[in-house]
């Protein structure tokens, strides 16, 4: 029986660990774009960035998911309704089927984008302007400064925040079963309901926390190699 419960939690574990990766590889740089348009000199960009932000990081998550999945759909079967169409409304009409994860790995990468955003944000404004000033003196280019001076002090100082934030991903993940997306959770779930098994569930637990922890381990490691910006 345990092995039977191993092999159903690994094989919910991997969907884990997709979603993980795709959240994290869209996110990342998205966020970093975003937080661009939080602090542009363009006031109605930037407003636009902070109240898509507010209202990202003001709503649960499930709410987002639900949202992604099935919106879609209803706008669809409404847009069916209406006499002599244009052309987005008949792609929304059409647009009634959307793959579980596909929408599951869209709504997480909208929600850590702004959080990731707001990280990045403060890490940029936080190195001193004098920086950027000086590099001008040197005849450097606004990207040069800002990937040869700014970026790195700012990985550095954004390091912590990042790690927390990226651990909690990992727990978020189980959110997933909210539309029936297979994951570890529902797969120790599983047995419980069938079998009248508690310990199943229990035993999800052991896969967060190695993955946890393996991810701890490896922010340390970052953490101590960027030791020499102390800007």
């Amino acid at each position: 029986m345990f092995l039977e419960v191993t092999k159903s939690l690994v094989e919910g574990f991997l969907t884990t660990l997709k979603l993980f990766g795709v959240t994290l590889v869209a996110a990342l740089p998205i966020g970093l774009i975003i937080s661009f348009g939080s602090m542009s000199k363009f006031k109605p960009l930037k407003w636009l960035c902070k109240v898509f932000i507010w209202i990202i990081r003001g709503t649960p998550l499930v709410l987002q998911m639900i949202i992604v999945y099935y919106g879609p759909g209803l706008v669809g079967n409404w847009a069916q309704g209406i006499e002599n169409p244009n052309a987005i409304v008949t792609w929304f009409a059409s647009w009634t089927v959307f793959d579980r994860f596909v929408a599951v790995a869209v709504a997480f990468i909208i929600n850590y984008s702004c959080y990731f955003s707001e990280i990045y944000r403060g890490g940029i404004e936080s190195i001193p302007k004098g920086q950027y000033e000086a590099g001008q003196v040197l005849g450097m280019t606004k990207g040069q400064i800002f990937f040869k001076v700014v970026l790195p002090q700012v990985i550095k100082r954004i390091v912590p925040p990042m790690s927390n934030e990226i651990i909690t991903l990992v727990k978020d993940t189980s959110l997933a079963r909210v539309i029936s997306v297979y994951e570890v959770i529902w797969a120790g779930e599983k047995f419980m309901k069938l079998d009248g098994l508690l310990w199943p569930l229990f035993y999800t637990g052991v896969f967060y926390l190695v993955f946890c922890g393996v991810l701890t381990l490896l922010f340390s490691k970052l953490e101590k190699k960027m030791d020499y910006y102390r800007g």
